[in-house]
């Protein structure tokens, strides 16, 4: 889906981790257990230090993409 989004508009897409949700119960546990400080900054702190973000870059044609917003903009209604 990532890759899709940056072929389609031609930019650029950062993807976080795969289990975003997991890895943010698991924050907020190890905040509740003392773990890590308290503060959504510490979530922030130690959810970038976890994971870096993967970098999609636009590749390929984007004319199919061009031809599908041209059909849209078309459409009635």
């Amino acid at each position: 889906l990532c890759q899709l989004t940056a072929d389609a508009t031609g930019r650029p897409v950062l993807a976080g981790p795969d289990e975003a949700t997991a890895l943010g119960n698991a924050l907020v546990a190890a905040q509740a257990l003392g773990l890590i400080a308290p503060g959504p900054q510490a979530r922030r702190e130690a959810a970038r230090a976890s994971a870096a973000p993967r970098r999609h870059l636009p590749a390929g044609d984007s004319a199919p993409w061009r031809r599908a917003v041209a059909r849209l903009d078309d459409f009635p209604g």
